[in-house]
């Protein structure tokens, strides 16, 4: 009994491993690729401390990359290293609520820079 047990636990891990990066917006730094930085400006009046960015091919705009306790006020930023490529970001901040996401395209040795005004248009 204890063996089937686990063996159904170890198979609901693997299952749910699969599909992981679909849950958590996928990884923002992919073996092999190249890199470059991206920065969220915030140039809005109201303080961001939620930033979900998540892979275009993504099911979900994933989870929070801000560290805990972060919070980017308004005319500040915050940077991350990310692979080149294609992503969705959405903004907003605890209680307040959020804006619709933007999809952003990362090229490959050029930094980038969203700008979010609140209104992310």
């Amino acid at each position: 009994m204890k063996n089937s047990i686990k063996l159904v636990a170890l198979t609901a891990a693997l299952a749910a491993a699969g599909c992981a990066s679909l849950i958590t917006g996928g990884d923002l730094i992919r073996e092999g690729e190249p890199t470059v930085s991206f920065t969220f400006q915030n140039t809005s009046s109201q303080a961001i401390d939620t930033i979900l960015i998540s892979t275009c091919d993504a099911s979900s705009y994933g989870l929070d990359r801000l560290p805990e306790g972060v919070v980017v006020r308004p005319g500040q930023s915050y940077q991350w290293t990310i692979s080149a490529g294609c992503y969705d970001v959405m903004a907003g901040a605890v209680g307040v609520g959020s804006t619709p996401g933007k999809r952003i395209q990362v090229p490959a040795g050029r930094p980038t820079v969203l700008t979010y005004d609140g209104r992310n248009n």
